[in-house]
């Protein structure tokens, strides 16, 4: 019978793997997450980052092992239960934007908060805010077409943000942006996290990224590397230090 989570873990993951048209991507991996932590996942391209996201998140179902959202299985869910997972109580921020074309840069932010019954002045004031905290807020009114794409990404952010989930997952959101928009979007990112209690989950192969993170885990393989210590608020850590105790048993 399996061990229950710990009572703190809001995402707890044991013995995972996952294969890709029969190759190995996540080779065990067991893993937990704090409620209302910023977690970095860091590794180089092909490590299984994406992968470990997107089991997670519920995107991905796992070949083996146990995912667990807040004391309830996710390993057991059907396709139709991930997808009420995620939309109901997930955000997701990825490298690509994935904005609806049709709708303005404020009604797809708004558009997670309508879905989940937000009243349309509720929904989108909150689009309006998160976008001009983002710095976007003048391309309110302008569709995906006439943007730049580190304009859409940030767009995307703000999406994710909106809702307020307990948990966002970020895999390589700052991909499009040059360093110093990549490092204003995630000081937001964070600081929001952190702000309303949410958990962050955080995919990046910069390892002076993670210095915005409460804890590092590094992939090399699909197999988390050895541990290291929590990283250090407001300071780089080194490209060395990438993982930090991933599994509390």
């Amino acid at each position: 019978m399996s061990a229950a989570p710990p009572d703190n873990d809001v995402l707890w993951a044991r013995g995972i793997v996952k294969s890709h048209y029969g190759t190995p991507a996540l080779r065990g991996i067991s893993i937990g997450v704090r409620e209302g932590e910023v977690l970095a996942v860091t590794g180089p391209r092909g490590s299984g980052k994406s992968t470990l996201l997107g089991c997670l998140s519920a995107q991905l179902p796992v070949d083996e092992g146990e995912v667990w959202f807040n004391s309830s299985p996710v390993h057991t869910l059907g396709r139709a239960g991930r997808e009420r997972l995620r939309r109901d109580r997930f955000g997701f921020v990825g490298s690509e934007p994935h904005l609806v074309p049709e709708l303005t840069a404020r009604e797809n932010v708004a558009l997670p908060l309508l879905l989940a019954g937000a009243g349309h002045k509720a929904a989108y004031t909150a689009a309006t805010e998160w976008l001009e905290r983002l710095d976007v807020g003048d391309i309110a009114r302008h569709r995906p077409d006439r943007l730049v794409r580190s304009q859409c990404q940030r767009i995307a952010v703000a999406r994710a943000l909106a809702p307020l989930p307990p948990v966002v997952f970020a895999d390589d959101p700052t991909a499009p942006l040059h360093r110093e928009a990549a490092e204003q979007v995630l000081r937001i990112l964070t600081s929001a996290a952190r702000s309303h209690q949410l958990t962050l989950v955080l995919a990046t192969h910069d390892p002076e990224l993670i210095r915005f993170a409460d804890r590092a885990v590094g992939l090399v393989d699909g197999r988390i590397t050895a541990p290291a210590a929590p990283v250090p608020r407001g300071t780089v850590a080194p490209a060395g230090a990438a993982a930090v105790t991933a599994t509390r048993r």
